[in-house]
């Protein structure tokens, strides 16, 4: 957890010391390798992008979930990997605090698995998941070994989900597919199409009027 410690210094240097505000925005540590970073971004950009047009949630990665019963952020706090809560107002937050989000929990959570959390991930946050969030939808994905599982609430206790002809477990709070993509943990429309980045969109779009172009050089019209 981060503290802030009051610190004498010397008269002659106090005023080019700049501290931080007390007002720390999480208490989360940093994600554990680069593959868990860009696993993090990747889910948090394809999300963004395919409901790019909705203002009804929020998505978050590695941030901090206040949820003490005694509204106290001293106790009671979990930071998954990866978060939606549903029915919520889209816009910046310093943190989640359940108490100033009307009760809400998240409806999906996406732990990143690794030597270190794994067993807390399977265990100890499984049950904090089913018990105390209530959370519909739990997934984990080890980006190493390419372990992956997920889990629905029914009458209160996780059930694992059985994957499809691909592979791919069904969110229904997302109402998307999440399943395994080139090694990286994606997102998947009911329909089984990948949901791309907004780079892979603009790539796609890109290889599209190269194809274009050329058809039409093969008609001798000339393209600028």
């Amino acid at each position: 957890m981060s503290t802030v410690q009051e610190i004498t210094l010397p008269q002659n240097i106090q005023e080019d010391v700049i501290f931080p505000p007390s007002d720390i925005y999480s208490d989360e540590p940093p994600v554990e390798t680069e593959l868990h970073l860009r696993q993090i971004i990747l889910l948090f950009k394809c999300l963004e992008w395919l409901w790019r047009e909705r203002n009804d949630f929020y998505v978050a990665g590695n941030l901090t979930i206040y949820y003490s019963p005694r509204q106290r952020k001293s106790e009671f706090f979990r930071g998954p990997d990866f978060f939606v809560v549903l029915g919520t107002e889209r816009k910046t937050r310093k943190s989640w605090v359940v108490w100033e989000e009307d009760g809400k929990y998240p409806n999906v959570i996406i732990e990143i698995l690794s030597p270190k959390t794994a067993d807390t991930d399977k265990d100890f946050k499984k049950k904090l998941y089913q018990d105390t969030f209530r959370t519909p939808d739990y997934f984990w994905f080890d980006p190493y070994t390419l372990e992956f599982a997920g889990f629905h609430l029914v009458d209160g206790k996780y059930q694992r989900l059985i994957p499809n002809s691909q592979g791919h477990l069904w969110s229904q709070q997302l109402g998307l597919f999440v399943g395994i993509h080139q090694e990286q943990l994606r997102f998947f429309t009911s329909a089984g199409e990948l949901v791309p980045t907004p780079e892979e969109v603009a790539q796609r779009e890109t290889e599209r009027a190269d194809r274009l172009a050329a058809k039409l050089r093969e008609l001798n019209i000339e393209v600028e």
